[in-house]
């Protein structure tokens, strides 16, 4: 199931926030803002709290214009049936 930040809402939370809710409510949070999350799922590991893993689409791999959904889309599929629990997972174009 896919939710946005806004639909849970939470548009305009700090990404800890965000980042926190994903982990309670059994979500992997989708973002393109590497630098903040990956140290934000590292804190929480390593705080000994739990996250449900960070898949990063770069915005120099993907468009964010509604064009480049489906790419978007298509590279989470890829990895799907891996596990992103407590992962910092790149996505590649496909």
């Amino acid at each position: 199931m896919v939710v946005t930040v806004a639909k849970l809402g939470l548009a305009g939370s700090s990404d800890a926030a965000v980042l926190a809710a994903g982990a309670t409510g059994g979500y992997a949070v989708l973002t393109e803002n590497v630098g903040d999350f990956v140290r934000l799922a590292s804190e929480r590991l390593t705080a000994g709290r739990h996250h449900c893993g960070v898949p990063v689409a770069l915005s120099t791999r993907f468009s964010r214009r509604p064009g480049g959904i489906p790419a978007i889309a298509t590279a989470v599929r890829s990895v799907a049936s891996e596990s992103f629990d407590g992962r910092v997972l790149s996505l590649e174009h496909p």
